[in-house]
């Protein structure tokens, strides 16, 4: 199934992506791996999220907004490759939770996340991760997440695979020996004088 019917499926609709906060940008590819900046909940429309996990925000609400974090990093995905089924697998993930100093329930926080992305990708969406506790977040909001993906090769163009076999056809294609020099014929009476002459001397 096309990741856009699944998330037709699950009812979800993905928004813009919300632009960088300092001097940075939203992700940067090398080879086939995308990384992903950390992004934050918070739904368009709505106020930012801001408090700590534990003290302002139960572990279920919690689960809730690494949940829209998700989208958010889905929705990066979606802009920078087009296509969501680019995505060949969903690496690793590293949550930061906002929390009072005695929490401890950061992996329940951050499988809010990790649950969109297997039910959006499937066994793609399967990662590695690390869900930490942090003592504040930028504008106090309650968590952080930042993704490492794998994503699909680029298709060389279709001129450049035809022009190669034509060029390798010419590399590979032996030089010809140059053609023999045609031996001039000697008329039969001219033959005959030069051996008479051979005879006498």
């Amino acid at each position: 199934m096309k990741t856009e019917q699944r998330l037709q499926e699950l009812g979800i609709e993905l928004a813009t992506p919300t632009s960088p906060m300092a001097n940075y940008v939203n992700a940067v590819r090398t080879g086939n791996l995308l990384y992903l900046a950390g992004k934050g909940p918070g739904l368009p429309g709505k106020p930012l999220p801001t408090g700590k996990v534990g003290r302002d925000f139960t572990v279920e609400q919690a689960y809730g907004h690494a949940r829209e974090t998700g989208l958010s990093l889905i929705a990066v995905m979606k802009a920078e490759l087009g296509d969501l089924d680019r995505v060949k697998r969903i690496v690793k993930v590293l949550g930061m939770v906002n929390a009072i100093p005695e929490f401890g329930q950061q992996p329940e926080v951050i499988n809010g996340c990790s649950d969109l992305f297997v039910e959006v990708f499937g066994d793609r969406g399967r990662h590695a991760r690390s869900a930490v506790g942090m003592g504040s977040l930028p504008r106090g909001i309650p968590v952080e997440i930042e993704v490492i993906v794998e994503v699909e090769a680029d298709q060389p163009a279709p001129a450049a695979v035809a022009a190669k076999p034509k060029a390798a056809a010419k590399r590979a294609a032996p030089k010809r020996a140059p053609a023999p020099k045609p031996v001039p014929k000697v008329a039969p009476k001219a033959a005959k004088k030069k051996a008479a002459k051979k005879k006498k001397s």
